[in-house]
């Protein structure tokens, strides 16, 4: 559910009292938010974007707003390893660069030059880079200046931003192995990276799946009054419930599956998602269930990502028949 304060427009939004969102719709692939938060002279950067002319872009209007321009960034925070919200990071080449220690491995494991790659074969690949090259179709991979973190941290880190109080708070793995809240509790805002995905449907590529339910828990549970996704509009309390009731409704049905001996595939295809098919991305339900099957198994064993993608593709391709 959208705040309706804030319209779900491209652009920055002022949350009030030095703290800002920028919003990038339709909230689907690579079409992620970031934050900035500031007091005085000091701010902190939520994020940067899937590529340097998307944060550039966004960097320009965060100093229009502020007067803070880039090279004056104190600080970046990457809420998770994810490019849509780290590729940007050397437009501040200057900027301390924080993330959980489980993100900055991730990062390193993935270079945007490996999604170039990907991107440029497209159909070569068949179905999985079809669809690769066609939801990342937008985005520059091939001039990326990849400025991973320069300090990290685990479970729960404290900072000052002049003088607001800002929380770090390791939430991962959940979406991705390391993913992190930026809680700033006196102002009653987070910033939740993707373990909010609001009108579009979750993506789990780590688990546990309790592990992303208690982040949406633990959301709830703060005094907040802002709540911005990783994707998707400004939301409220009631929106958080709905992730985490999307999640424990896939975990229902995909155990049911797991257990009368469906395969990964099969299982996706088989899951009514009622309500939850109009949310963008609903083939995502390969992902999720793919990684609740690896979850059950208990084996740890990761299925390749162009398999994903390839499933994904075709259970695309059958929704909208």
């Amino acid at each position: 559910m959208a705040d309706a304060r804030w319209e779900y427009t491209k652009g920055l939004k002022d949350i009030g009292n030095g703290l800002y969102a920028w919003l990038q719709p339709d909230g689907g692939w690579g079409w992620s938010n970031a934050g900035l938060i500031r007091d005085g002279e000091a701010s902190l950067l939520v994020d940067t974007l899937f590529d340097m002319h998307l944060t550039r872009e966004m960097l320009s209007a965060m100093e229009d707003a502020t007067g803070i321009a880039a090279g004056r960034i104190g600080t970046i925070v990457n809420t998770h390893a994810n490019g849509d919200h780290c590729h940007g990071n050397g437009c501040c080449p200057q900027a301390e660069i924080i993330a959980s220690e489980a993100s900055a491995k991730e990062m390193a494991e993935v270079p945007a030059a490996m999604l170039a790659q990907f991107k440029k074969a497209g159909a070569q690949l068949g179905p999985a880079g079809a669809y690769f090259a066609d939801v990342f179709g937008p985005f520059d991979f091939d001039h990326i200046d990849e400025r991973l973190p320069t300090k990290t941290f685990s479970g729960e880190m404290a900072l000052k931003v002049g003088d607001k109080e800002v929380r770090l708070i390791e939430v991962g793995p959940a979406h991705t192995g390391g993913d992190v809240l930026v809680h700033v509790p006196g102002d009653r805002a987070v910033y939740t990276g993707d373990i909010l995905f609001i009108d579009g449907t979750p993506l789990m590529w780590a688990g546990p799946v309790k592990n992303w339910i208690g982040a949406c828990e633990k959301i709830i549970a703060m005094d907040a009054d802002v709540i911005v996704p990783g994707h998707g509009p400004i939301t409220d309390k009631a929106g958080v419930k709905r992730v985490a009731d999307y999640l424990a409704y896939v975990d229902r049905e995909a155990r049911k599956r797991f257990d009368a001996g469906l395969s990964v595939r099969d299982a996706a295809f088989d899951i009514a998602l009622g309500d939850y098919a109009s949310w963008g991305d609903a083939e995502r339900i390969a992902v999720n269930v793919d990684s609740l099957f690896r979850e059950y198994r208990g084996d740890g064993k990761v299925t390749p990502v162009i398999e994903l993608f390839a499933l994904m593709a075709e259970v695309r391709a059958a929704q909208r028949r």
